[in-house]
């Protein structure tokens, strides 16, 4: 399988796609899949089961994927909503999502013995927003309201924090001090709205402050950049992620707001003819929690229905390692990486 690597997103990686001579072509991004948080979180799940049977709570869903959640309740892992569905004294896992400080009070009261899952870029925000809480700041948070990871942010420092959404939004604030304002983000956010957002935050507070890094994961970014590279050598693209996957769902809308049809699937069994018709090269990627072994078998699919061109699109190389919790790194003192 040809690979190319894209340099910048606009560059043009084949003559032979986007001269139209190509039929039937797949051109399958990099990275996709699987982040560093999503594999960390994932592995803590199977860990826990291996050092300590079954059976393990998990609080929410481990991460956004449906496939994901059903191997590890195999496994032996129980997915509650709630702590109060755990029995006292239980061992429980928190999500890669996070949670506020009430679910971490409610998990002491109840002698709970927490392993935390909480994305180390996530952990970032949160730490970020009692930072400027405890500076006396107005904390503006972009993000998406019924998201378990805004959730668990928003409970840092509810008194302070004031959420939005869209642009829309932004021109209903009204703040005590518009001189100490900050705004922080959900990690997994469509960089372009983000922007627009940002944007017009400035524009009506000229002194508010963002972090020093932006808040959206690297692998987000890197998956939408992805997108935006291959939107105008593709005329559909599929991207593998369940419906509650924010950052899945980014990737759709970044392709259609490029103008290109774009499909989320949970798997290959929700390919409809329709989505394919006149579509002569289509592009496939994966949100960040989607095993790759459900791209390969909608590859197989696509390549079994006549699209046997197959090349890969790399924008960037990823190479991010994140260490276990603590409470499990004794055990198994290794890092996790992803090489998308």
């Amino acid at each position: 399988m040809p690979t190319t690597t894209l340099d910048q997103p606009t560059t043009t990686f084949s003559s032979e796609v986007a001269s139209g001579v190509a039929q039937k072509k797949i051109i399958l991004l990099k990275p996709r899949g699987f982040c560093a948080g999503v594999v960390r979180a994932i592995d803590v799940v199977k860990i826990a089961l291996d050092l300590y049977g079954a059976p393990i709570y998990v609080r929410k869903e481990i991460v956004h994927n449906r496939h994901v959640v059903d191997e590890l309740r195999t496994a032996g892992a129980i997915f509650v909503e709630e702590l109060a569905e755990v029995p006292e004294g239980a061992r429980v896992i928190f999500s890669a999502h996070g949670v506020s400080p009430a679910v971490r009070g409610e998990a002491k009261e109840r002698r709970l013995q927490v392993i935390d899952a909480t994305c180390p870029l996530v952990t970032k925000v949160h730490l970020e927003a009692v930072r400027f809480a405890k500076q006396g700041y107005t904390i503006i948070l972009i993000g998406h309201r019924d998201h378990d990871e805004v959730i668990g942010t928003l409970g840092e420092a509810p008194e302070s924090t004031i959420l939005v959404s869209d642009v829309g939004d932004v021109e209903r604030l009204n703040v005590l001090d518009p001189e100490r304002m900050v705004y922080l983000t959900q990690t997994t956010l469509s960089l372009d709205e983000t922007s627009e957002i940002v944007t017009r935050l400035l524009e009506r507070f000229p002194k508010i402050m963002g972090p020093k890094t932006q808040d959206i994961c690297y692998a987000t970014e890197n998956r939408q950049l992805a997108v935006k590279a291959v939107a105008p050598l593709c005329e559909a693209l599929l991207v593998v992620g369940s419906q509650n996957s924010s950052n899945s769902r980014r990737l759709v809308e970044v392709c259609q707001k490029a103008g290109v049809p774009a499909y989320l699937l949970d798997d290959l069994s929700e390919v409809e003819p329709q989505m394919l018709q006149n579509v002569n090269t289509v592009a496939v990627t994966a949100g960040a929690s989607a095993p790759e072994h459900l791209v390969q078998e909608l590859i197989d699919h696509l390549r079994a229905n006549g699209y046997t061109d197959l090349e890969e699109a790399e924008i960037k190389e990823e190479d991010v390692r994140f260490t276990l919790p603590s409470d499990l790194e004794s055990f198994t003192p290794r890092l996790y990486t992803v090489r998308s």
